[in-house]
């Protein structure tokens, strides 16, 4: 039996550092840490974190895409334990400026030739 493929987008493995803040449905950041990226596509990110990130949070989240810093909000999709006593969050990206996108396009895209 097969499993239908449910991202929208292709991931690519990338490690990057990622500063995040958690916040609230009152707009409050209630946890803040740094992560690293284990995946990534235009529609969001494989985050592993230090800490378990709890899903009904939104995220604001600082990536260094090699000489770019881009900042994406997105929601938590899931939240699951993950390897070495750390965690992993899949992170869906919600709207973002054109920009942004397309600074994230071209690091996908250089990094899925390799």
């Amino acid at each position: 039996m097969t499993t239908k493929e449910r991202r929208h987008h292709p991931r690519i493995s990338a490690l990057n550092l990622i500063s995040y803040n958690c916040i609230d449905e009152t707009e409050q950041i209630v946890a803040q840490g740094m992560g690293r990226t284990l995946n990534v596509s235009k529609g969001g990110i494989l985050l592993e974190t230090h800490i378990s990130i709890d899903p009904k949070n939104a995220i604001a989240l600082s990536i260094g895409l090699e000489d770019e810093l881009i900042n994406i909000k997105g929601k938590v999709v899931f939240s699951a334990p993950g390897k070495d006593e750390k965690f992993e969050a899949g992170i869906e990206f919600l709207e973002m400026p054109d920009s942004t996108l397309n600074i994230l396009k071209k690091f996908i895209k250089v990094f899925s030739e390799q």
